[in-house]
């Protein structure tokens, strides 16, 4: 089953220093965090303040690109999740064909910002992500699911600020 979702916002990880992006279920109210690089949570901070560069970033070429061949962007589904690594889709549909992409979720979210489309993750998906395993996603660091639950459990939504650029 897919759960539609739209970015809440960005933040950091207390403990690893790296950027998160936050997507709320639109019905529960649930928030799925999906660790992603520094660039791309800049492309999708930018797009969520509405920011207008001289020129085009990476994913606003991709958008121009898309609208240049009339490839509309259909959605963007966050449809797996294997070794602490999430898996996304872009559905596209070209002058009648359906087509799809493997995309990182953090690119995909920012093209389906910039295009307006729909963002969904799958139920198994958001189920898996209650189990992330931190310790594995840095070597040494030694975060437990315990001490993952109670940071993000004691986390205001003043926490999640907006992210700085």
């Amino acid at each position: 089953m897919l759960k539609e979702v739209r970015v809440s916002g960005l933040s950091i990880d207390p403990i690893t220093h790296t950027p998160i992006v936050l997507l709320k279920d639109k019905e529960s109210h649930e928030v799925i965090p999906i660790w992603i690089g520094l660039l791309e949570a800049s492309s999708i901070a930018t797009q969520l303040e509405d920011i207008k560069l001289a020129r085009p970033m990476t994913h606003d070429l991709m958008k121009n690109i898309l609208d240049q061949l009339d490839v509309v962007v259909e959605r963007v589904e966050v449809n797996d999740l294997r070794n602490n690594t999430f898996y996304a889709i872009i559905h596209l549909n070209w002058n009648g064909v359906d087509l799809t992409m493997d995309a990182r979720p953090s690119d995909a979210i920012a093209i389906a910002l910039r295009t307006k489309s729909p963002i969904f993750v799958h139920q198994q998906v958001i189920e898996k992500s209650r189990k992330i395993d931190l310790a594995k996603r840095e070597e040494g660091e030694g975060v437990s699911d315990e001490k993952l639950e109670d940071i993000l459990k004691d986390l205001s939504p003043e926490d999640f600020g907006k992210y700085k650029m």
